[in-house]
């Protein structure tokens, strides 16, 4: 969410791309284990790049439908979201598929030096990312793009291949994600995670993502998203319901969005006040002078 907001863009398709995936890789190994268990465990590398592949392909149809039709964002992932969620139900019958590799599941409950390995991989996607942005072209013209579309295009930055690079990526890490719902709990499900979509939002402005586009940062992203899982957690010790923390998440989103408007606007209006008094002033000084010149008196 953070890359495609980082464009001015958004991409409200990520979690049913995610439910895609994970419904793909659930089915191609019930199918492959319904013959051959053992088989269908050691085909795990491939099913897990089957479903990151799902992924990429759902971020390229997204691709397309903006840099290339020139779709807004917000409409052709809404879109593809309401298309993404009608094929995984048309596939799974509205039902919950159960199944998946048995490394794949070890792996999700596996823990090193007390640290799950499913946050270990949290970890190295964030810092792949954050390189991206920081250290390689495409991260400086993902920001200019969001900053100024007209200086981008002027700069030789061609729109078409810094939006398709950014919503393929975002849909790589919506298959990774798929990936690892499927890993944490192996189930897959045309629904799961349906308040997701609000919550990485949320995420991506407490942040510091620039809603507009032109500035993000992986570092406030990554801390936004521990500060929302101890807030979660919070919620559940004093066993309030997910419609309170639902409500929470909408209380932050609006109240950041209004500290953001009131810090970008009280410069802008602090400068207005004071520009009458400054000219005056200026008015003032430049007169001052002309009162003691003998020759202007003349």
């Amino acid at each position: 969410m953070m890359l495609a907001m980082a464009t001015g863009g958004i991409d409200l398709s990520i979690v049913a791309i995610a439910n895609l995936s994970a419904i793909t890789m659930s089915t191609m190994y019930t199918s492959m284990a319904a013959t051959n268990q053992a088989q269908a465990d050691s085909m795990m590398p491939v099913i897990v790049l089957v479903g990151i592949g799902v992924g990429i392909l759902a971020g390229f149809i997204n691709s397309v439908l903006i840099s290339g039709v020139g779709i807004t964002p917000i409409l052709a992932t809404l879109g593809t979201m309401q298309i993404f969620n009608g094929v995984a139900v048309a596939w799974t019958g509205g039902k919950t598929l159960y199944g998946a590799p048995t490394g794949l599941t070890t792996f999700g409950t596996s823990t090193a030096a007390g640290v799950p390995l499913l946050f270990v991989v949290f970890v190295i996607v964030a810092i792949a990312v954050g390189l991206v942005m920081s250290r390689t072209k495409m991260g400086v013209q993902i920001l200019l793009q969001g900053a100024n579309p007209v200086a981008a295009r002027y700069s030789g930055i061609s729109m078409r291949s810094v939006l398709t690079s950014t919503y393929v990526m975002t849909g790589a890490l919506a298959g990774i994600a798929g990936v690892l719902f499927l890993a944490r709990n192996p189930t897959a499900s045309a629904d799961y995670g349906a308040s997701y979509v609000l919550l990485t939002i949320v995420i991506a402005v407490l942040g510091g993502t620039n809603p507009n586009g032109g500035f993000a940062t992986v570092f406030g992203v990554v801390l936004a998203t521990l500060t929302l899982q101890v807030v979660s957690s919070g919620f559940t010790a004093l066993r309030m319901t997910p419609y309170d923390y639902s409500m929470a998440q909408g209380i932050i989103l609006i109240g950041v969005m209004v500290i953001d408007q009131i810090k970008w606007k009280l410069p802008s209006i602090k400068k207005r006040e004071a520009g009458p008094h400054k000219l005056a002033s200026q008015d003032t000084t430049s007169e001052a002078p002309a009162s003691h010149d003998p020759a202007a008196h003349k």
